[in-house]
């Protein structure tokens, strides 16, 4: 696997589950025993009813596009190679939205659009850390 030079997450006891079902190609996400509602991003207690019953539940990992940015900017020296990219808001299925990136199409406005079906793609980037991103299904 070749050096990884962007920035990885640095997991804490609240968001260890989270990268770890990431690695585990399993995408598991917080819901609340209380209210119901899955949440991202991983937090102690629960933004809706502040609820601290908060178990990790795998997810579909499907989802639509909520809405997105195509960056053309070099801002971080180690995205230099990649632009244009696509930042993407994503709503999966169980209601819960993460930012990504999208992958596997074009950065082009008339390629990708609001509403798009996506899945989640597992990007292993070194040998500890993968990283969630989606693809247009």
């Amino acid at each position: 696997m070749p050096d990884y030079t962007k920035p990885l997450p640095t997991p804490d006891p609240v968001t260890k589950p989270f990268w770890d079902s990431v690695k585990a190609h399993a995408l598991q996400l917080q819901k609340c025993a209380n209210c119901g509602r899955f949440i991202f991003y991983p937090r102690a207690v629960c933004p809706h009813c502040f609820s601290r019953d908060l178990n990790w539940t795998r997810v579909s990992g499907r989802g639509k596009i909520y809405g997105f940015t195509i960056s053309h900017q070099k801002v971080i020296a180690a995205f230099a190679n990649d632009v244009p990219y696509t930042i993407a808001l994503v709503e999966l299925e169980e209601g819960a939205r993460l930012l990504t990136n999208i992958v596997d199409v074009e950065a082009d406005p008339a390629k990708i659009r609001v509403g798009m079906n996506v899945v989640v793609q597992y990007d292993d980037v070194t040998e500890a850390v993968t990283l969630p991103k989606f693809k247009p299904l």
